[in-house]
């Protein structure tokens, strides 16, 4: 039982280990040539977001909202990617 229970704790302080490990990368994206910039951090925690204002004063939100969708799903993929190399190099995927 004692067993059982240190290897949950060595599973959860790896766990905690790696999520201070990805809240140091970040990921930038950019969409609609640069007018939509995204940075988010390796938790998928946007950090900023920067919108140009000709968007912004556009009746096309239709635009925007692809761009912003663009943006955002591309981030979340790219923090996946890092976060499947930061498993393999713990030891966590083979």
């Amino acid at each position: 039982m004692f067993n059982k229970l240190k290897q949950f704790k060595d599973l959860r302080d790896q766990a905690k280990d790696l999520q201070s490990k990805l809240a140091e990368e970040t990921v930038d994206v950019t969409e609609l040539m640069g007018k939509i910039k995204l940075t988010m951090d390796g938790n998928q925690k946007v950090q900023s977001l920067s919108v140009d204002e000709s968007l912004l004063n556009t009746n096309d939100k239709n635009r925007l909202e692809k761009g912003l969708t663009a943006a955002f799903n591309s981030a979340i993929e790219k923090v996946q990617k890092k976060m499947a190399v930061k498993m393999r190099e713990m030891g966590g995927l083979d």
